[in-house]
């Protein structure tokens, strides 16, 4: 049987496809060009990131499709539920790249809160000429230690997130609809552990007490972080997405940077992809990445591994 991987899969997926019995192709196939692409070489499985989109179209268009499958976790490229109405499996792996993106997370934090993101655009410029004058207008960087950690969706990746602020004494707060408390273990090189437990309470107060806040929840309808949460936030807060586009309202993030209410934003995901807002793109007061939280060499080895085993242990 063959397996699309459209948007590339780790060298340890393919192999483990492979010694499953599978045929894997990484050819990148254009979204108009994928249904024709799946039948034409009798395609069984196609698995996607977040570029490929697999929607009703597809789906009708390839009676021959057994697998769906998102290397990560947010699956709002592909109409799940049609799949599955039509008989079609739709996997993912929710695991593999939390601790990735929890990572990222305070890459944004770190470069936030000591102004890397803007130094290392005016270093290069600057940095010979006015080197005292950027030294002064860096001069007032921000410990994270002891500050309060606002996650919004203690699911996996916030989980993950957590763990990484208590090692780092942070104090972590959360708001989650879903999950009224989490235990979270925080694991140490030596086999030592500390475990606390984390209780939700409302996004109202996440959003007054927080000094950081960091997002961790799906694609929604309307805005999460919009003018009227900003307004009730605490004066220079530090707001970092890393989850899904358009759940922050940008023009309102904008106008709050513009004013110092908000300190900065770290964002790797933006409302307009793959082409964000110039307003967005030229803001010094942003970290920016363009949408890599699960771009790790260990992460994709995990969702690469993941699917074949889901695979293999489907149509095996």
């Amino acid at each position: 049987m063959k397996v699309l991987a459209n948007d590339g899969i780790s060298k340890s997926g393919i192999l483990a496809l492979e010694k499953g019995g599978f045929e894997v192709i990484t050819t990148k196939v254009a979204q108009e060009q994928v249904a024709n692409f799946v039948n034409e070489n009798n395609v069984s499985v196609v698995l996607v990131r977040s570029a490929t989109k697999v929607r009703k179209d597809i789906i009708d268009s390839c009676p021959g499709l057994k697998i769906i499958g998102r290397g990560g976790v947010g699956m709002d490229n592909i109409d799940v539920d049609y799949a599955k109405s039509k008989g079609i499996h739709v996997i993912n792996t929710p695991a593999s790249s939390s601790e990735s993106v929890a990572e990222l997370v305070f890459a944004h934090l770190f470069s936030g809160v000591r102004f890397l993101h803007d130094s290392n655009r005016n270093m290069p410029l600057e940095g010979d000429s006015n080197f005292e004058g950027l030294k002064k207008a860096y001069a007032n960087g921000v410990e994270l230690r002891g500050k309060t950690l606002g996650v919004v969706g203690i699911g996996r990746i916030g989980q993950a997130t957590a763990k990484m602020a208590l090692g780092l004494g942070m104090k972590v707060i959360a708001a989650d609809m879903f999950i009224p408390q989490v235990d979270v273990k925080v694991e140490f090189f030596d086999g030592q552990s500390i475990t606390t437990t984390i209780v939700s309470q409302s996004l109202e107060s996440l959003f007054k007490e927080a000094d950081f806040i960091t997002l961790h929840v799906p694609a929604q309808d309307g805005y999460i972080i919009g003018e009227k949460e900003l307004a009730i936030m605490k004066d220079g807060v530090g707001i970092v997405n890393c989850a899904r586009g358009g759940v922050i309202d940008e023009v309102a993030l904008v106008k709050a940077l513009d004013s110092g209410k908000v300190l900065f934003a770290g964002l790797d995901v933006f409302e307009n992809e793959p082409t964000p807002e110039m307003t967005i793109l030229m803001n010094h007061k942003i970290s920016m990445t363009p949408h890599i939280g699960a771009a790790t060499g260990e992460a994709q080895d995990r969702i690469g591994t993941e699917l074949a085993s889901q695979i293999i242990s489907i149509l095996g």
